[in-house]
């Protein structure tokens, strides 16, 4: 069985997206098309200085200057081992490419769907507040083990609405990590599953949580969310 480090990758033409799970907090580090080669090599192996100096190669028979290489090498290789990241890390399954994007609309809800979505914001701000992220993600895990199915587009933007309206009433501030984790909570607790999933963008850099249902996108906002992002970690039922 592959051993689990704790760090996750998202993967894209523009580079790579990890995302560190481990105590004490959970963050996010971003790496070029070249950082990426060094990482790769690293972590798969390859002494971190011979990494380097396979990556430099690489670049000065294409023509750069490898004085100027291998310096900013030396450097993201310095950056990442005082983040303990030249760690293998786990890659979400594949999704597909083209996902149905859908913006967040005020969709009524039953007193059940009103109830979960507040109590589905409580849990994920007390989880993402008060908790290493590994814990929240243990506990969203643990969630996909309640009864229940996968829920429908139209199912997953009610629980999304409902968490909406919850948030409105929530005197601090609620982004989307928080409104994502919290979502997917009130499906469960309404017996109704969704995919949670982090990922992140690479041009410009920026980190985004969304969750799922029927391979759509759900509830984003229509001026603020640029598309596409890579997953680099989900959560969900595994059958």
């Amino acid at each position: 069985m592959k051993k689990q480090t704790g760090v996750h990758v998202g993967v894209s033409a523009d580079g790579i997206a990890l995302v560190d799970t481990r105590p004490p907090r959970g963050r996010w580090f971003f790496l070029d098309p070249v950082g990426a080669q060094l990482w790769a090599k690293a972590t798969t192996g390859t002494p971190t200085p011979e990494a380097v100096e396979e990556v430099v190669a690489y670049w000065q028979l294409r023509g750069v200057d490898p004085a100027r290489v291998r310096a900013d090498l030396r450097q993201v290789a310095d950056s990442l081992e005082r983040a303990r990241l030249l760690v293998p890390a786990q890659r979400p399954p594949a999704r597909p490419a083209r996902r149905q994007v859908r913006f967040a609309t005020p969709v009524p809800g039953r007193l059940r769907d009103q109830i979960a979505g507040q109590v589905g914001l409580a849990l994920a701000l007390a989880l993402l507040r008060c908790t290493p992220l590994g814990i929240t993600l243990a506990v969203a895990r643990a969630a996909t083990r309640l009864p229940g199915r996968a829920a429908t587009v139209a199912e997953a933007e009610t629980a999304h609405a409902a968490v909406r309206r919850a948030i409105r009433a929530w005197p601090g501030r609620a982004a989307c990590l928080e409104e994502s984790l919290a979502t997917f909570l009130a499906a469960a607790l309404t017996g109704r599953r969704l995919r949670w999933v982090l990922g992140a963008r690479l041009i410009p850099h920026g980190a985004h949580a969304w969750v799922e249902a029927e391979d759509a996108v759900i509830g984003q906002d229509e001026t603020d969310r640029v598309w596409p992002y890579v997953d680099a970690l989900q959560v969900e039922r595994s059958n």
